[in-house]
């Protein structure tokens, strides 16, 4: 029997620096996104094309877009949060986006300054466009297990804004932990609500390390059938809104364990932890990855 595949976003470049306070130059974002690409990830978000004035540390999204060595077989993201974003993003050449809402109320607001329903109505514009220029878009919702405001968020409320987003034509729906507080059993209730609308090969998991849960939960999510999960590598990330959030689950802990349990990534895990090394050395900070720290010492 052959083994089954599992696809790992690589949301690093993205999500893992955003929440970085020293500016990271252009050239250290492209040549990081080539060195995943190299590692063998099919999928990496590269950039935001959100207002500088709330992350200065997108401000370079279009330099980056462009500047990276386009490998064949790999797609190339960008989060947009409007039509603005988009347009922006078309000018660069991105061929595949994401947007993002949440399904706390509280996180919603304090995130991009409107209601969840508010949130969706906006990307009306955005999904048409996309369509029109034959763009593909990824769905992100946030706060799937908790929110640092309101506390517990309920899943028929995940699940409403989840089959919105696919019913309005998002490929496929990201389910964030943003916060990191989800357990092995919230997750598989999670799962088995949104699978009742959305079919499990088009959803995906995004979960936070803030508690250590991370590897746990995305075993959890396995288990149910997901196929798709989001990482980023070294550990790297954290949220602008959510104060205590630590970055996704460490790409290399992740692929580590898949390939423990048999399945199929096609990333080469040595190459993938010599560019959690190298952009933690570039960042000056500790590999948040305890695969790589171990097989570092190991060499």
């Amino acid at each position: 029997m052959s083994k089954q595949k599992v696809k790992i976003v690589e949301v690093g470049p993205r999500d893992g620096l955003q929440n970085e306070t020293a500016i990271i130059s252009s050239q250290t974002k492209i040549d990081l996104i080539n060195r995943l690409a190299d590692a063998g990830l099919a999928h990496i978000e590269a950039a935001s094309f959100v207002s500088p004035r709330w992350v200065p540390q997108m401000a370079d999204a279009e330099q980056v877009m462009r500047g990276y060595t386009a490998k064949a077989g790999v797609s190339y993201s960008a989060l947009v949060p409007n039509l603005k974003g988009l347009e922006n993003a078309i000018e660069a050449g991105v061929q595949e986006i994401a947007v993002f809402t949440a399904a706390s109320e509280a996180f919603c607001q304090k995130n991009i300054n409107c209601s969840v329903a508010q949130s969706l109505k906006r990307f009306t514009d955005i999904m048409a466009l996309a369509s029109d220029r034959q763009i593909k878009v990824r769905g992100y919702v946030s706060t799937v297990l908790g929110c640092p405001y309101q506390g517990e968020v309920s899943l028929a409320q995940v699940s409403d804004v989840s089959s919105t987003l696919y019913e309005m034509g998002c490929y496929e729906i990201s389910l964030g932990d943003t916060i990191g507080v989800g357990t092995a059993d919230k997750v598989e209730q999670l799962i088995r609500n949104c699978q009742k609308t959305i079919p499990l090969e088009d959803l995906a998991v995004h979960f936070h390390d803030s508690y250590g849960q991370g590897l746990v939960n995305i075993y959890a999510a396995l288990s149910q059938g997901i196929r798709t999960v989001d990482t980023s590598i070294s550990g790297l990330g954290g949220c602008p809104y959510a104060n205590g959030a630590t970055g996704n689950v460490a790409t290399e802990d992740v692929v580590y364990m898949l390939h423990g349990l048999g399945y199929e990534t096609d990333i080469d895990l040595n190459k993938l932890v010599a560019a959690g090394h190298w952009i933690s050395d570039q960042l000056q900070r500790i590999n948040g990855s305890k695969t790589g720290l171990a097989m570092n010492k190991r060499r």
